[in-house]
């Protein structure tokens, strides 16, 4: 780690007063008991009942863990500020914490990366623009991963990308089916089958339709996917959607690596991808690779070029590359968008708005110990 940096911020994941769970506890009070580290609360107002949400993780937690409590932050508010003064009052009586300040819902925010899959419950992967140029569908697996793939996507102007839930058929109008990432590739294609998306892939694909699998999405494509060892349950082999020539095989060890390449005609250059995944992937249509990574297999194409799939993941955050991509789905198709710029962007608004809001001098006093 770079020793060069002012401060670390550890992010908690669920809530800090998860005490059914608190045994096998990493990432929220059992962190921060064990690296003694400070801890400010972070309320989302938005959901409702903050001020009991906020007191009642203070009640909840152990004297140890509420020593560990410097205060808290209101988040995503709405409204007219004054009319939450009698709430911290109240919070301060209840728990002894002190406000660190009041975050307004913001725009910026939703120009971010999703943090995790509760997120599409809400409507950032729903297509709005009534007349798109290029149309996406997302299945919703049930153990969707990585989905933030579809960010740059879904940012752009002229592409509308729907996420399609359970119990929905997939369009086959769209100019593209996307098959993202998952957390179990097993599970998520007997899911897939369940609800019948094997069946709209294909009369997609007889319409001349493209498919695009990413990481899981893309052993879901093959003719085979072989778990030995019963690395995501028990050990089988299962029939994939045969679109792909190609078979995976689950191994033990996890590929993690960043990743810097051409597309499959060596034409344009990438970077800031990088692989996640468990497994090995090889058969006939590797011969003609969707990517070129250095050093790694860049995933396979058929030979009519309408199904392709690579594990590599953040592929579309690279502009030159998701504009050539897209223009291969549409001819003529054009976007000067960059991706990258925008997230940079709502980062500055929002920190703009973390100095107006926050009391830092007070966060960054704690965070050192004072």
């Amino acid at each position: 780690m770079e020793r060069s940096v002012d401060l670390i911020l550890v992010e908690g994941a669920g809530s800090p007063a998860e005490v059914n769970l608190r045994g096998a506890d990493i990432a929220n009070m059992g962190f921060a008991c064990a690296a003694d580290v400070p801890v400010v609360l972070v309320g989302d107002i938005d959901r409702g009942g903050v001020i009991a949400a906020l007191v009642g993780t203070y009640a909840l937690l152990s004297g140890e863990e509420r020593g560990l409590l410097k205060g808290y932050v209101i988040n995503k508010f709405r409204g007219d500020e004054r009319l939450f003064t009698s709430a911290i009052d109240i919070i301060e009586d209840k728990t002894g914490l002190a406000c660190f300040g009041i975050l307004p819902q913001t725009e910026a925010a939703r120009r971010l990366p999703d943090e995790d899959s509760m997120a599409l419950d809400g409507s950032k992967h729903v297509a709005v623009m009534p007349h798109p140029e290029i149309r996406i569908a997302v299945p919703r697996l049930s153990r969707i991963a990585n989905f933030d793939d579809l960010d740059p996507l879904t940012a752009d102007p002229d592409v509308a990308v729907d996420m399609i839930p359970p119990g929905e058929l997939l369009p086959l109008d769209v100019d593209l089916i996307l098959i993202p990432g998952s957390k179990s590739t097993l599970a998520d294609l007997a899911f897939l089958r369940e609800q019948g998306w094997d069946a709209d892939i294909h009369a997609h694909l007889r319409r001349g339709g493209r498919v695009l699998g990413l990481c899981a999405g893309y052993q879901m494509l093959g003719h085979a996917i072989s778990d030995p060892h019963g690395l995501e349950g028990q050990a089988d082999t299962v029939p994939g959607l045969g679109l792909l020539n190609v078979e995976t095989v689950m191994t033990g060890e996890k590929t993690l690596l960043r990743v810097t390449g051409t597309d499959g005609t060596k034409a344009r250059m990438f970077q800031g991808s990088y692989e996640m995944h468990l497994g090995e992937t090889s058969g006939p249509d590797c011969a003609r690779p969707m990517s070129l990574p250095q050093g790694q297999q860049g995933g396979a194409t058929t030979a009519n070029g309408l199904v392709h799939g690579c594990y590599l993941h953040g592929l579309f955050a690279d502009d030159a590359y998701r504009h050539d991509y897209l223009k291969g789905l549409k001819a003529g198709f054009r976007t000067h968008m960059s991706y990258a710029q925008g997230v940079e962007d709502a980062l500055d608004e929002l920190a703009a708005l973390c100095e107006a809001r926050l009391d830092l001098d007070r966060l960054l006093e704690i965070a050192h110990g004072r």
